[in-house]
């Protein structure tokens, strides 16, 4: 049989109506940045366990840092829509090392809260750090006794003069061992979700330790159990008010299920373009292994689900850039794109048999990583459960 054409990362993604010219430099840039700057290191950081500081600075000159935040607070500005942001997501995700993404863009999750309902003071002396490369902030959320259940957290944080005493722990916290600072979740009030604020936590004050945690993925971005021992937190290092921190929490966690989706599905176009690639290469009982129908099946599938995938991911993506936040739906998405992106890593693995279990392929990292996206940021079960909640079940 005749070899049939290429099909790479680009060519599996359906068009998007609300992408134009703007999108297409974008990409064209992040991807310039990505191919020179990080996929050359991927394994020596993967070995090392963390990314060096030097890459942050570049990645904010590169604007990758601070695009959607104002250039008054560092930021390059906010010309910058979501699709911008979901180019980001997929040019990251096409290295096939979620650690390197994961560890680079950690403030994405940690600074929002701080620009959404910080002070003006905060904003200005956290935003300009973070968004320059010079620091990092991280999100604390998950503790060691719980982490779905996010209203029963332990943490406290309880009044002393002007300020407040913390005490408890933070497990499972990207950039963990790295991070200057932690927007952290403590309990302030009562049980349940009234009593919840959220607080800036300066990770090298007295009282902090911190441990690092082995992964099964993302083995280049660092991870931590921050332990709170007596740590005073300052007045002013409160986010947004008292007993009010659940729903920013809670906001929070959108754009973060958006991004991972976004993420998971571009995983999964590598998956298929690692995979077709080799079928159509390999030969196996006198013919390429692209020409037993059950590969072809199994490629075929595969683009079945991605489209599905990414067309859901574009029209939510849609709905969120005009100031919609369905809730629901942004649940099912994420559990559609980690479901998508597992069981092209399986099917992939598959096509490329013993090739796919080597350490370095982009398949063996992303099939290692599968578990982290369907767990993080909601897991499956508590997604489908927010999702028939907000159906009204």
């Amino acid at each position: 049989m005749a070899k049939s054409r290429e099909i790479t990362f680009d060519s599996l993604r359906p068009p998007a109506p609300w992408m134009d010219e703007t999108h297409t430099m974008w990409r064209k840039s992040v991807r310039g940045f990505v191919d020179k700057e990080l996929v050359p290191h991927i394994e020596e950081w993967e070995t090392a366990g963390v990314l060096p500081r030097e890459v942050y600075p570049k990645a904010a000159e590169a604007g990758l840092l601070g695009m959607n935040y104002p250039e008054e607070y560092g930021g390059t500005g906010t010309e910058f829509d979501r699709f911008h942001g979901t180019v980001v997501s997929e040019e990251m995700a096409r290295m096939g090392a979620g650690g390197v993404s994961s560890a680079l863009m950690i403030h994405g999750i940690g600074l929002p809260p701080i620009m959404v309902l910080g002070n003006e003071d905060m904003k200005r002396e956290i935003a300009p750090q973070v968004l320059s490369g010079k620091k990092q902030i991280s999100l604390g959320i998950t503790e060691p006794g719980g982490g779905s259940d996010v209203a029963k957290l332990k943490t406290t944080a309880k009044r002393s003069g002007n300020g407040w005493v913390v005490n408890g722990s933070k497990t499972y916290i990207t950039g963990g061992t790295t991070s200057k600072w932690l927007t952290t979740a403590v309990r302030t009030g009562g049980p349940g979700m009234g009593g919840i604020s959220l607080m800036l936590i300066d990770l090298e004050a007295e009282g902090v330790s911190r441990t690092s945690l082995p992964k099964m993925g993302w083995w280049a971005s660092d991870t931590a159990t921050i332990h709170f021992d007596d740590v005073f937190v300052p007045p002013e290092n409160l986010i947004g008010e008292v007993d009010k921190g659940f729903y920013g929490i809670m906001a929070n966690f959108n754009g973060e299920r958006l991004g991972m989706a976004a993420q998971s599905a571009a995983y999964a176009r590598v998956c298929i373009e690692e995979a077709a690639a080799w079928a159509q290469q390999r030969e196996t009982f006198g013919q390429r292994l692209a020409d037993h129908q059950v590969i072809r099946h199994k490629i075929a599938a595969m683009c079945q689900r991605v489209w599905a995938t990414t067309a859901m991911l574009d029209q939510l993506t849609w709905r969120v850039q005009n100031g919609e936040q369905p809730v629901g739906e942004l649940a099912m998405l994420k559990v559609q794109a980690t479901e998508t992106m597992e069981f092209c890593a399986r099917e992939a693995m598959q096509i490329l048999g013993g090739a796919g279990f080597i350490r370095g392929h982009r398949v063996e990292r992303i099939y290692r990583e599968v578990r982290v996206m369907a767990i993080g940021g909601g897991s499956e079960e508590i997604m489908r459960d927010l999702t028939a909640r907000q159906l009204g079940l």
